[in-house]
């Protein structure tokens, strides 16, 4: 029975990369040869960082039905853990263990287990990489990258954007690519999959969609942001376009749904404002722009431009089981990003079969195709990101579309690349 482990933070943290590890190891479960562990952060950051990691607010359980066993184990802020958990995966006696590679902040104990396993284990160590450039760079992000994930036999990616930076950071590494999984011998394999659609969450047939667009007010046609509010997403962007289509049109409304990401926790205990005073310092020295996200707040804008009447914001995080309210009333989702590894927010809105607008960056131009799935707008304009919104409106693209462009991106074609070695 083949023995695998999914290193990556467990279904009790909130986030997409706990989405995924979650989803991909629930998908390797499916195969009754399979034994699957999570073996899971208990604290993913240095401690100064002032934001809640936890998700409190759902009710379900993911891994309800399923065999996989979970082990919270690995403390970013105790070394100590990092053997321990090194010793324990290793005592599973694993084929393979997949990491989540999704910031590089976590490379020196992510580094450390991999590297301790591919001396101490016969396991195949296998990098599933989110990303190689960090989307908001600092001066030492290469550095940590680089002593993360260099350990691996096999790299996982989901563009080949991230096949090229990862060709740059490793420039004497000989990389064979792939997109079926095949195991090059004598070379370091590179796996070119995709970011697969969530399973996760599903569109409830007996839902009452016109009843709760009523109880939050929409308009008849809805454009939907969900997920965090990071300054890499463009949402400031989004609210000025829309604004430009709301003055043509009065039958539109923009949901946006998400926590602010550096607004999450209570700002008035001592121990936040210390850790915001040491966190502020840390972004000071490594930053590469000196820009602090955590002073982001495109949410001003929705009162600045008088957008009150036209624009619903849920400012929370959305627990699991509400998700498909969300998204069952919408028309589509909003992608506005200003940089763009693949989404997992991308992957949610083609489950629910909706259109995506987005920009022109990272791998968008890979996986929309315009005029079928979705529609894309140029970069950093606001004049087309407006305009788009308006061929949408005239142009509406079908659920079909979107089933046809997404029906390659399965969990269980992801799976089987993985395993074909």
């Amino acid at each position: 029975m083949p023995v695998i482990v999914c290193f990556g933070p467990g279904p009790k943290f909130k986030g997409g990369i706990s989405n995924y590890n979650t989803s991909l190891a629930r998908t390797l479960d499916k195969d009754p040869d399979n034994e699957v562990h999570i073996v899971s952060w208990t604290q993913q950051y240095p401690s100064i960082i002032p934001r809640e990691f936890v998700d409190k607010s759902s009710h379900s359980d993911f891994l309800e039905g399923t065999r996989i066993k979970v082990r919270y184990i690995t403390n970013y802020n105790n070394p100590f853990s990092w053997k321990q958990t090194a010793r324990y995966i290793a005592s599973l006696n694993p084929d393979k263990v997949i990491f989540q590679w999704a910031i590089s902040i976590q490379g020196i104990p992510m580094g450390s287990i991999a590297k301790w396993l591919k001396k101490h284990s016969g396991a195949e160590v296998l990098f599933d990489l989110h990303f190689v450039v960090q989307k908001e760079g600092s001066s030492i992000d290469e550095i940590l990258t680089r002593r993360g994930i260099k350990h691996a036999d096999t790299y996982i990616t989901h563009a080949y954007k991230t096949v090229d930076e990862l060709k740059k950071l490793f420039p004497h590494t000989d990389f064979v690519v792939n997109e079926d999984g095949h195991r090059s011998g004598h070379s370091t394999t590179v796996i070119k999959l995709f970011h697969p659609v969530y399973d996760l969450y599903q569109p409830d047939p007996e839902f009452n969609t016109d009843a709760f667009k009523n109880e939050l007010g929409l308009r008849e046609h809805v454009f939907l942001y969900f997920g965090f509010i990071r300054k890499y997403k463009g949402l400031h962007n989004a609210i000025k376009a829309f604004q430009k289509v709301a003055e043509q049109r009065d039958d539109v409304s923009f949901l946006i749904c998400g926590e602010e990401f550096w607004a999450t926790v209570d700002e008035s205990k001592f121990s936040t404002k210390i850790k915001r005073a040491l966190f502020g310092i840390a972004q000071a020295l490594f930053l590469k722009n000196k820009e602090s996200e955590q002073d982001y707040r495109p949410l001003t804008l929705v009162n600045e431009l008088g957008l009150e009447e036209s624009i619903v914001v849920k400012n929370e995080f959305i627990p699991n089981e509400d998700v498909h309210k969300y998204f069952q009333v919408s028309d589509c989702s909003v992608l506005y990003y200003l940089t763009a590894t693949p989404s997992g927010v991308e992957s949610l809105t083609y489950n629910f079969e909706l259109p995506i607008l987005a920009t022109r960056v990272g791998h968008f131009p890979e996986t929309i195709e315009h005029g079928f799935n979705g529609y894309l707008a140029e970069p950093d304009n606001i004049d087309s990101m407006a305009e788009e919104m308006l061929h949408f409106l005239r142009e509406p693209l079908p659920p079909e579309n979107v089933k046809e462009a997404a029906k390659e991106m399965s969990w269980e074609r992801y799976a089987k690349a993985i395993l074909n070695d």
